[in-house]
C-alpha cells in the first residue's frame, strides 16, 4: 500500500497522490513529500523506488531483503537508514519490524513490511494538525524514530515482567525444570535480540547527531542527540536486565546441582546403611565345613547387625546425610 503526503511551508496540502501526480510534484522544489510504503507489492516497489526516486539498486536491494542490523549509508543525494521497530499490534510476543528510511533534501521515503504503530500515529497527526506541520524531511524522520523509540519501552517493560516472574520460578522450592529451562532460554533470547538492536541503532542516530551529513539541519542535531540518550538509557536498562536474567540462570544450575547432590548423599546414605548387612551376612553365607559359631552364631549375628546398623544411622544423622 502506498500513502504520500505533501507539504507546502508545514501546512498538508495533498495527499494519497497517483503516481503521475506524485512525479508531477516530485520535480516542484517548493513542496515536501513523504511516501510511505507497507508492504508494497513488487509493482509499487518499482514505480516509486525505482521509477519515481531512481534509488540505488543496492538500497531497494536491502528494503527487500530484510537486515538484520540497523545502519545508515551516505548515497550524497540521500541517506539510507535502516532502524527496527518493536511493536506488540499482532501478538503479545516480542517481535521486530524493520523500517526503512530515504531521506532526501525535499523527500521522505519510508519502507516497511508490517504495520507500524510509530507510522500511523504520526499519519493521523499529520492529517488531524490544521497549523503547522513538519518543514523538512529529516523533522519527519526524526518524529518518526523519536516514536519508534518510545514504543521500545513497553516492550523493557514486558521483558521485565517475564524477568520477574523467571526469578519467582526459579526460587520455588518445586519447579518444572525442562519447562523453566525452555523460559529462560527464551527471554534471553530476547534480550539478546533487543540489545543486538539497541546498540547499533544508538550508533546510527549518533552519526546523525553528529551532523555528519548535510541532509539533516543544524537546528534538528539536539532533537537527534536526545534520541541517543535515550537508547542509552534503553540499552543501559536492558543490560542490567540482562545480567539479572544470568544471575536466575546461575542460580537456576546451583539449584539443580544442590538438588541432585543431595539426591546422590541420600543414595549413598542407604548404601552405607545395608554395609553391616551385607558383611555380616555375606560371612555367614559361606561354605565352610566347621564354623564353630553356628552353634549360637544366629542370636549374636543379628545382634551385631541390628547394633552396627543403628550406629550407623546415629553417624549419617549427625552427618545429615538424611
Amino acid at each position: 500500500m502506498i500513502r504520500s503526503f505533501i507539504f507546502s511551508d508545514g501546512k498538508l496540502i495533498g495527499q494519497d497522490l497517483e503516481l503521475e501526480a506524485l512525479r508531477l510534484v516530485r520535480a516542484d522544489k517548493g513542496l515536501l513529500v513523504w511516501v510511505d510504503l507497507n508492504a508494497p507489492t513488487p509493482e509499487e516497489i518499482k514505480a516509486i523506488l525505482e521509477n519515481v526516486f531512481q534509488f540505488h539498486p543496492l538500497a531497494i536491494e536491502d528494503c527487500v531483503a530484510p537486515n538484520s542490523l540497523p545502519k545508515v549509508e551516505d548515497f550524497e543525494e540521500y541517506l539510507f537508514i535502516v532502524t527496527h521497530a518493536v511493536d506488540f499490534t499482532r501478538t503479545e510476543k516480542f517481535n521486530t519490524t524493520e523500517l526503512d528510511f530515504f531521506l532526501g533534501r525535499d523527500y521522505l521515503v519510508t519502507f516497511h513490511t508490517e504495520p507500524l504503530r510509530s507510522v500511523t500515529n504520526f499519519m493521523e497527526r499529520a492529517a488531524k494538525v490544521a497549523g503547522a506541520g513538519p518543514r523538512g524531511p529529516d523533522r519527519i524522520a526524526h518524529s518518526l524514530i523519536d516514536l519508534l523509540v518510545d514504543n521500545y519501552a513497553p516492550v523493557l517493560e514486558e521483558l521485565r515482567a517475564e524477568l520477574e516472574e523467571l526469578e519467582e520460578h526459579v526460587l520455588a522450592q518445586n519447579s518444572a525444570h525442562q519447562k523453566l529451562v525452555n523460559e529462560l532460554l527464551h527471554v534471553r533470547g530476547d534480550f539478546t535480540r533487543l540489545r543486538t538492536i539497541v546498540r547499533p541503532q544508538r550508533d546510527v542516530i549518533d552519526r546523525l547527531a553528529r551532523g555528519d551529513s548535510k541532509l539533516v539541519r543544524p537546528k534538528l542535531l539536539p532533537y537527534f542527540r536526545d534520541l541517543r540518550d535515550n537508547l542509552v538509557r534503553l540499552e543501559d536498562t536492558a543490560a542490567s536486565y540482562h545480567e539479572r536474567l544470568l544471575m536466575a540462570f546461575d542460580i537456576y544450575l546451583n539449584k539443580a546441582a544442590f538438588e541432585a547432590n543431595e539426591g546422590i548423599k541420600f543414595l549413598t546414605a542407604i548404601t552405607a546403611v545395608t554395609i553391616p548387612v551385607m558383611v555380616i551376612g555375606t560371612w555367614y553365607g559361606m561354605n565352610f565345613q566347621t564354623m564353630h559359631e553356628l552353634e549360637h552364631g544366629y542370636p549374636w549375628a543379628l545382634g551385631i547387625t541390628g547394633v552396627s546398623t543403628v550406629l550407623m544411622v546415629i553417624y549419617l544423622k549427625r552427618k545429615k546425610w538424611f
